[in-house]
């Protein structure tokens, strides 16, 4: 009885000081587990977008040349898909496709450096809304070149300390960017680099390649000029790859790498003939990795068709937020799952002014793909920069001379079928054109059905008067006067898509 009376008198003073303690451990159970909740439903988000660098220029695509470790490794962590493809193989239009998950007539921007209007939405505010830290750094483009438009509202930080995201590569504010967010909330980054555009500026970044080991697409000259510019480009790509290491670096540094969802792509092909602007896979096709510590199996591959369109729309399902009714996308994260599965039965793709005036649409299958074209008469150049490279003008001497290979003249053909039919399966990089191959008479048919019904779903339509030609299409010197130039004043035709009001249609098309 006496230790039992001791007990209760001295009960009270140990309750005391063992109850701060008990709490104090529930307190921070309770914090870790709602930590741990918020980590699940909001995992941080990294979007990494390279400039003109086409789909196979990545070792973990094939690539035996150019050297990408830390993007291979994100693929060997992650899942590569290997049938990914862009909107259109134009800087701008092409981001602002991925950024508003619309097609380019859909967004207003549909020709490059033509402004995205203030009323697109933009997936990067939609997180901005549901709590997340949004954040900006290194090329701008949507739609121009200067920090501009709805995109100042979707970004909690944008821009660079510095430069303005114009040296070198664009990267060097990536990891600082990382730094300094704050650690209280989700975050989603945009990380867009200058490389691999020309003018090269990485040749001395890292060892550099070896131009007398690469080897060289059969539509470009195998000389010392083409070479030597595919090296450089090789640089460039390899400049993109160490940063996004870094990035990697830092998140595993930080401790929250594996909460994270890393993605790849780049916004349009190499810099190069017959890549560039064009609707090709060696112009439109993308390569997409995904990497997302143990929520995604480690080295898979999935073989499914995609659109950049339907990135916007993934990521706000990985958020754990509904995508609204702009999206004309579909959300593809049930492929981390299962990268067996088939997504998409159809992919639409647009050429329109990107320095040049042009009129190209685009449907294509796994095994096939048609397209037309608008602007017959004239030949399909590319970009002025591109004109302007040294693999060009070897292609140039070559063609003065009668010297080109069929897949080498194709630039220079005018005036160019109307329509174009590929079979992709035998004829990866669409060399031979079927269109009057009567054997496929059935599926030219069916895909031409099927582009005209997207173009009307979608209100896409062809002007009578378009974007005319900027630049010379020999020299790429620039066609205008003075004034335009130095105001960077573009003279534009009518927008494909504005008799149908399109930007304000949001219906998919087929899918």
């Amino acid at each position: 009885c006496f230790v039992l009376a001791l007990f209760e008198s001295n009960k009270l003073n140990i309750m005391n000081k063992i109850l701060p303690i008990i709490l104090l451990g529930t307190s921070f159970t309770s914090c870790t587990q709602a930590g741990d909740s918020q980590s699940e439903k909001q995992p941080n988000i990294v979007l990494i977008i390279g400039d003109d660098i086409s789909w196979n220029d990545y070792g973990c695509y094939g690539n035996p040349d150019v050297k990408t470790p830390n993007i291979d490794n994100l693929a060997t962590e992650g899942i590569k898909f290997t049938n990914a493809y862009l909107t259109a193989s134009s800087c701008s239009p092409s981001r602002c496709s991925i950024i508003t998950g619309r097609y380019p007539h859909n967004t207003g921007a549909h020709e490059l450096r033509l402004p995205l209007p203030m009323d697109q939405l933009l997936f990067p505010k939609v997180l901005k809304e549901n709590g997340y830290y949004t954040a900006h750094a290194g090329k701008w483009h949507f739609g121009v070149n200067e920090f501009s438009g709805p995109g100042l509202e979707a970004f909690d930080s944008y821009g660079n300390d510095s430069d303005g995201g114009k040296k070198d590569g664009g990267e060097e504010q990536w990891v600082n960017r990382i730094k300094n967010r704050p650690q209280d909330k989700a975050f989603f980054m945009w990380f867009a680099s200058n490389d691999a555009h020309r003018k090269w500026s990485a040749d001395s970044f890292l060892p550099p390649h070896n131009p007398d080991s690469l080897n060289v697409p059969p539509f470009l000259i195998d000389d010392a000029a083409t070479r030597n510019d595919l090296a450089s480009y090789y640089n460039e790509i390899a400049r993109f790859d160490f940063y996004i290491g870094e990035v990697v670096k830092e998140l595993s540094k930080q401790g929250v790498l594996d909460n994270t969802v890393i993605l790849v792509l780049a916004d349009n092909g190499r810099p190069f003939p017959r890549c560039k602007t064009r609707v090709y896979d060696s112009g439109m096709k993308t390569g997409l990795i995904f990497r997302w510590g143990d929520k995604i199996d480690q080295g898979i591959t999935s073989d499914a068709l995609v659109s950049v369109i339907d990135i916007a729309p993934t990521l706000l399902d990985i958020a754990g937020i509904k995508a609204g009714k702009t999206f004309q996308g579909r959300s593809f994260a049930g492929l981390f799952d299962n990268p067996d599965a088939e997504f998409r039965n159809y992919i639409f793709s647009e050429h329109n002014w990107h320095d040049y005036e042009s009129y190209e649409r685009q449907v294509r299958t796994k095994d096939f793909m048609f397209i037309y074209n608008g602007r017959p008469l004239l030949n399909n150049i590319g970009g002025a920069d591109v004109v302007r490279s040294p693999s060009m003008k070897s292609l140039f001497n070559a063609h003065e001379s009668n010297l080109l290979t069929d897949a080498q003249s194709d630039i220079f053909l005018g005036p160019r079928p109307v329509k174009e039919f590929y079979n992709c399966r035998k004829d990866p990089l669409q060399l031979n054109n079927i269109i009057d191959d009567k054997n496929y008479i059935n599926q030219i048919e069916e895909l031409e059905r099927i582009l005209k019904k997207w173009q009307k779903q979608t209100g896409d339509t062809e002007p009578a008067i378009i974007t005319k030609d900027h630049f010379d299409r020999k020299t790429g010197a620039f066609l205008l006067g003075e004034a335009e130039k130095i105001n960077k004043t573009v003279i534009r035709g009518e927008i494909p898509g504005k008799s149908k009001h399109a930007t304000n249609i949001n219906h998919p098309g087929p899918f």
